[in-house]
């Protein structure tokens, strides 16, 4: 592992420091994204319209299970990157080793949860009875495989916190490749359907985990994981709830309004649900590059703040949210321009392609409008203030599609009014959030509640 000051992010060009941390996280983004892709393509052209339609409706309630989880496991990573950034390795490396044992057990209460609750869940969302089935299949065995991801989540975002985000790149794109090995084998050549798109994910799943736990074991001997020294501290795990509950609730409260725009979805048959599908991983990439730019600035911030360099926590939020409004509006008027060409990769339904292009011309124009929320929000977690930024988007987001979903999209059940629900909350969100910031007195309370010295120049 390359030394603490080559790791750290609290000196240099602020836009090349982003830039450096945000690609690897990006790339890393990707082929996460790319083996779930893969799964799609494969069962959508050589499964059919009612299995892509199957996998489809799994990704909101898998999205749900997993999303507490990465919620909290920011807790520790934050906490880790401001120790880090101090340069105080015994706290790093406890909070290592509570974090990693929160991840072995919540992955194991999100393995059973999923195996046993979630296909009785896809009922409730309304589910069609063409594609139940393969839903409540893929979904099993999704969350069969759920601890190697919660492991693999928490290590990576450890090694990451550390500014280590080039590893945990290698073994994503490692894991990519065994996934479409993996789904060849068992979609094409064995003919398994979905569950062997669901076998693919998990090995893959399974081969990220062991590596990134490979290397945590082989860090200096300061921060390095030791599997004797596993426990829950009390201390940290509080400081890591602070901070990882909220997220967590943010990520649930944020699914279950997208579980309930998955049921109206549901309701409009397979060709919407396979066009939402293929649009979702159409548009995945440009999730990606919002997602990165939300990791990057909280690890860059948590660095600065634990070494106290608040003038630069406010300069990189100016610059990363400059360069994710320009680089998104960008991909968004790239994906618009070659839409119908893009769906064309994940099936050959011209039905589906014609609705699926619809829909994206309702959402993706408004893209970069949620760059705002993803900065500001990853900006003050880096902080470790967590509650607020909870507060604002479950607000203006969740809160906000729910009553859309039971009062404009119940009344008049449109597909347009349900693609609507996601602009109108972005530009919402980004609304208070930008009040928020601009006030300031996030980042002074949150200097005023640890009580550090005044700013290091």
């Amino acid at each position: 592992m390359p030394s603490q000051a080559a790791n750290q992010i609290t000196e240099g060009v602020i836009w090349k420091q982003l830039l450096r941390f945000f690609f690897p996280i990006l790339l890393g983004t990707f082929f996460q994204q790319l083996y779930n892709t893969v799964d799609t393509v494969i069962v959508g052209r050589f499964v059919g319209t009612q299995a892509l339609a199957a996998v489809g409706s799994t990704a909101a309630l898998v999205n749900l299970l997993n999303g507490f989880f990465i919620g909290l496991s920011s807790g520790a990573t934050v906490l880790l990157s401001q120790f880090y950034g101090a340069g105080d390795h015994r706290r790093t490396q406890d909070s290592l080793h509570t974090g990693m044992t929160l991840s072995l057990i919540l992955g194991l209460i999100i393995t059973a949860l999923g195996v046993f609750a979630a296909p009785r869940l896809l009922v409730v969302m309304g589910t069609p009875d063409t594609c139940l089935a393969d839903a409540q299949t893929y979904i099993r065995l999704y969350f069969a495989g759920a601890l190697a991801s919660m492991v693999y989540n928490m290590g990576s975002g450890i090694l990451r916190a550390m500014g280590d985000s080039r590893r945990p790149l290698i073994f994503l794109a490692i894991a990519c490749i065994v996934n479409i090995f993996m789904d060849f084998l068992c979609v094409v050549i064995l003919g398994m359907g979905v569950a062997g798109a669901a076998i693919a994910t998990v090995t893959s799943q399974f081969i990220s985990a062991v590596l990134v736990v490979w290397v945590l074991l082989r860090l200096p001997k300061t921060l390095q994981l030791e599997p004797k020294k596993l426990r829950l501290e009390g201390i940290l795990l509080k400081r890591i709830l602070y901070i990882g509950v909220p997220a967590g609730l943010q990520f649930v409260t944020f699914d279950l309004a997208n579980v309930l725009i998955q049921s109206g979805i549901n309701s409009f048959g397979d060709v919407t649900i396979a066009a939402w599908t293929a649009y979702v991983k159409t548009d995945a990439l440009t999730w990606q590059i919002s997602g990165a730019f939300g990791v990057s600035i909280t690890t860059f911030v948590g660095q600065n703040f634990g070494a106290q360099k608040y003038g630069r926590i406010r300069q990189s939020v100016r610059v990363c949210l400059g360069m994710s409004v320009a680089l998104v509006g960008c991909l968004s008027a790239l994906v618009m321009t070659f839409r119908a060409l893009i769906l064309g990769i994940y099936t050959t339904d011209p039905e589906v392609i014609r609705a699926g292009a619809y829909i994206m011309a309702l959402i993706v124009p408004f893209n970069a409008v949620f760059m705002p929320v993803e900065v500001f929000g990853g900006a003050m977690r880096g902080t470790g203030y967590s509650v607020v930024p909870t507060v604002i988007t479950c607000t203006c987001v969740c809160i906000f599609r729910v009553i859309w979903i039971f009062t404009v999209v119940s009344r008049f059940h449109r597909v347009e009014l349900l693609a609507a629900a996601y602009p109108i909350s972005w530009m919402l969100c980004a609304v208070v959030f930008l009040i928020t910031y601009l006030r300031g007195n996030w980042l002074k309370k949150r200097i005023a509640q640890i009580g550090l010295e005044p700013e290091r120049k």
